[in-house]
């Protein structure tokens, strides 16, 4: 019996840590395939079109029944989060990850938190009160994050760990400025995605409450990601040959990307998320920056530079003070609201007792 409860209460936190290496393995493996010729839009199409084909099964088939009814306006909200979900943050991950690496992608998504809060304040969906801690205490590690983030993109550094050869020997100045250029690129792509990620997020949670049914949503998210990536693909791949996959890499990435990336992944958050809260789920993300740096620098040569480690690990001090702040606002209010029903509660038999008198 020790054991067993132990074991349901490391489980959630093995579960995430798996999570944030498929989530890298994710990255690493489409790096691999794009090395190969692959383009990044058609490799967004195929993951999206065969993770509709996976989950539309058990939205329309085994739930049927419990499917809420679909209007237009709600479609036409489901197509919104495609377009800032799919379309905008993915297509921006990966042409980011063609011209970066997986451990910049991974430094950079630790902004998603401080992007979050910026948005909430600005569409006034969170208060501001600058006499407050916490909230003096997110102002501050929202620039912290991004202060960092400047870092990781604009200052490379020494190089620390190469298993490339190559990477090793004095490159000619005018290769070694395009590769700078292509890391800010990469950079600026990766912090693109970033944002339109915690735009999705914050739109995700006013769809959710209206249309509670997960799976349909996340189908006709798929879906509608889907046809939006294939007419983005169309205008900018004009050679038919770019939609043949010819490397085995490339098969493995777009199913790997469909089942790992999306159906086991989602799945897995929901229910961390229902066990331990979204907090919990949020402490793993820095997980991810060591992970992407092993990968990296194991399967795809890649060299780690002191300005990679300086910033992520500025970066990842902004989104923990983001995240504590935020879990202790939260843990208030849920204080607050027991407060007031225990006082609604004990307000109950004193009117019942003036109604008897």
């Amino acid at each position: 019996m020790g054991f067993k409860s132990w074991l349901m209460a490391a489980l959630p936190f093995a579960s995430m840590v798996i999570l944030e290496g498929l989530d890298v393995g994710l990255t690493t493996l489409s790096k691999a395939a794009m090395a190969k010729g692959m383009s990044h839009y058609v490799f967004v199409v195929y993951s999206n079109a065969l993770a509709t084909l996976l989950l539309l099964p058990s939205s329309f088939v085994f739930n049927r029944k419990a499917i809420p009814p679909l209007t237009y306006s709600i479609l036409f909200k489901f197509f919104l989060l495609s377009l800032f979900g799919i379309t905008i943050m993915q297509n921006c991950v990966m042409t980011a990850v063609n011209y970066s690496s997986p451990a910049l992608g991974s430094a950079i998504s630790q902004l998603v938190p401080a992007f979050t809060f910026l948005l909430a304040v600005i569409f006034r969906m969170e208060k501001l009160d600058l006499g407050s801690s916490k909230s003096q205490i997110k102002i501050i590690s929202t620039i912290v994050s991004i202060s960092g983030a400047l870092i990781v993109i604009l200052y490379k550094g020494a190089p620390i760990i190469s298993l490339d050869v190559q990477s090793q020997q004095e490159p000619l100045p005018s290769i070694l400025l395009a590769k700078m250029n292509n890391w800010v690129l990469g950079g600026l792509l990766f912090a693109a995605a970033g944002l339109s990620l915690s735009i999705w997020t914050t739109y995700q949670a006013v769809v959710v409450k209206e249309y509670p049914s997960q799976t349909t949503l996340l189908t006709f998210y798929c879906f509608f990601g889907t046809i939006q990536c294939a007419i983005v693909s169309l205008i900018a791949e004009r050679n038919p040959n770019t939609w043949k996959l010819r490397h085995n890499i490339e098969y493995i990435s777009v199913i790997y990307s469909a089942v790992f990336g999306t159906a086991v992944t989602s799945n897995v958050i929901t229910w961390c998320i229902r066990k331990k809260g979204p907090v919990f789920v949020a402490m793993f993300k820095p997980v991810g920056i060591a992970i992407a740096a092993f990968l990296g620098v194991i399967f795809l040569g890649e060299t780690l530079h002191v300005g990679s480690i300086i910033g992520a690990i500025i970066i990842v001090f902004g989104f923990y003070g983001v995240v504590w702040s935020q879990s202790k606002e939260e843990e208030e209010s849920r204080i607050l609201v027991l407060e007031g029903s225990r006082l609604a509660s004990q307000r109950v038999p004193i009117l019942e007792n003036r109604t008897d008198v």
